[in-house]
Order: C-alpha cells, then structure tokens, then sequence
C-alpha cells in the first residue's frame, strides 16, 4: 500500500471512530498529522479492549497485555503483523480499529514512533490492571491514579510530540491536567453507561458535584496549557477543540443539562476550526513579511 493510499485509509478509520478528534488531526501539518493520528488510532484500539462490552475482565487484561508486549518487542524491522498479536478466538469480537494495530504503529514517522510503541505499551499495561481490578476507586488518589493512566499519560505524550515536531516546549505538569479534566468530563458524562455495566469511578459517597468539582480543578490545569500554547501551533490546533468540548459539556453539566446539543457540538468546532485557520493565516502574513525584510 502507497503512502497515500495508507494516510487516506488510517484518516478515514480516524472519522469513523471519533469525529471529535478527526478534525483537529485533519487540521494539523503533514508529518506531525501522521504522529498524532497514529498515537490515536493506537491508543483507540487498546481503549476499546478496555470498554468492550462482553469480554471478561480477565480476557480484556491478557488481550492488553499481548498488545502490549508486541509493542514492548518491537524492532526497526517489524511489520505490521508483527506488532499485532494473536486475538485468538475473540479475534471476531474486537472493532477493525484494534485488529489493526500494527498498521497504526507503523502508520507513525518512523523517527518519533518508538515513543508512541512505549506510551501504548504503558497504557495497555496499566488498563489490564484496572481490569483486574474491575476498576475499583475507593478514594480520590485512585481517580487520579486511574485518570492519568488513561488520560494524564497521553497528554505527556503530546508534549513530546509537539517538541519532536517543532520545538514546542509545554509544562508536563499542566499537560496532565489537561488529560485528567477531558477524561473526567467523559467520567461524568458516562456515568450512566458505567454503571449499566456495573462500574463506577466515582469514590464512595461521591456525588455529580463532587465530580464536577474535580473536572472543573483538572480543566483550570488545561485552560492554562491551552494558553501557554503559541497561536497558529500544531500543539494549539490540536487541544483546542478537545478543550472546548469538555469546557463546554461541564457547563451544560453545572447548568442541569444531561450533555451538550449536536447544535452546540458543531458550533464549538466551527469556532475553533475557524481559530485555527485564522491562526494559519497570520503566521503565513508574518513568515511572508520576515522573509521580505530579510531580502
């Protein structure tokens, strides 16, 4: 498969998974677009595992566990078969998105894509113990535990991401915020869904309002991220549509809605596809008058 078959191919699974995240991916640069949508796909496809709605617990924690041991064996040489383990008899069970893994992992520039092998191999790793667990939180440190697991993780992972890319330096600790206040938005959104299958992240005697308040504590962590981020950046591009979503879905939570309206959803990413392309604009302006001036 020719490189642009395969970019067409791993985008168009990228719409098909989460259209949240398609757009800002679709939006970033060629070379640091293909990192980000791998980094993704590779994590979606563990994730699913995780939520699988009929696995075992205790089949869910040995199918993360091979993924993340192929992972953890990966050479310059692997191919994509190589990075995909035996799914066995529940090879029929699991979304396209995890059976192809290893077509993500290699879907990564190959300079920056051993960082994306280890982040996921990590992150199966620690969702095959939660799974074990059955995803036990008994105090708020075991939901931060578990949120930056799945979450905090990944937003240490783009600030590499964003150094490899352009130089982008972003404080690490207000990365994690920014990981722990989307997925805690998500905790409370689907908080009727976990429960239906007999999970709660919730602490003991935890109510929505506690919820709220620890998203709302974790998404002042990423408000000053997203503000520390350089107009017209990949690593702006990118967060600001994630960001606003969960800003915007805990106010329609703190207001006494049950989540934000498909209205409300494509108004916020048209204002942030918007910024975005604003920002694309001024930079070219400033680049074309730098150069000028140097002439």
């Amino acid at each position: 498969m020719d490189t642009k078959t395969w970019t067409k191919t791993a985008m168009k699974v990228l719409e098909e998974t989460s259209r949240t995240f398609y757009i800002p991916i679709a939006l970033l640069p060629e070379g640091i677009r293909e990192a980000v949508a791998s980094a993704y796909l590779c994590l979606r496809a563990i994730d699913e595992v995780e939520d699988h709605p009929k696995l075992e617990n205790k089949v869910k924690a040995k199918i993360l566990r091979d993924m993340s041991i192929k992972l953890q064996q990966g050479t310059d040489s692997f191919t994509a078969e190589d990075f995909t383990p035996d799914f066995g008899e529940y090879k029929d069970q699991l979304p396209e998105v995890s059976l192809r893994i290893g077509e993500w992992v290699l879907f990564c520039p190959r300079d920056i894509a051993p960082r994306i092998w280890d982040a996921t191999a990590a992150m199966a790793d620690r969702m095959a113990y939660w799974a074990e667990v059955n995803w036990k939180v008994e105090k708020k440190e075991d939901l931060d535990a578990y949120t930056f697991s799945v979450a905090g993780a990944v937003g240490i992972l783009l600030c590499d991401l964003w150094a490899w890319w352009d130089g982008t330096k972003t404080d690490r600790q207000l990365a994690i915020g920014f990981g722990r206040g989307l997925q805690s938005v998500n905790i409370l959104r689907n908080a009727g869904e976990d429960k239906e299958r007999g999970v709660t992240f919730y602490p003991p005697d935890w109510t929505d309002q506690d919820m709220m308040r620890y998203s709302s504590s974790n998404l002042e962590q990423a408000q000053k991220y997203i503000d520390s981020l350089r107009e017209g950046s990949a690593a702006l591009t990118f967060c600001r549509i994630p960001f606003a979503l969960a800003h915007g879905t805990l106010q329609a939570k703190l207001e006494g809605k049950e989540k934000l309206s498909r209205t409300e959803v494509m108004a916020i990413i048209a204002k942030c596809s918007s910024q975005a392309y604003d920002d694309k604009k001024k930079e070219k302006k400033e680049n074309k008058t730098e150069t000028q001036e140097t002439e």
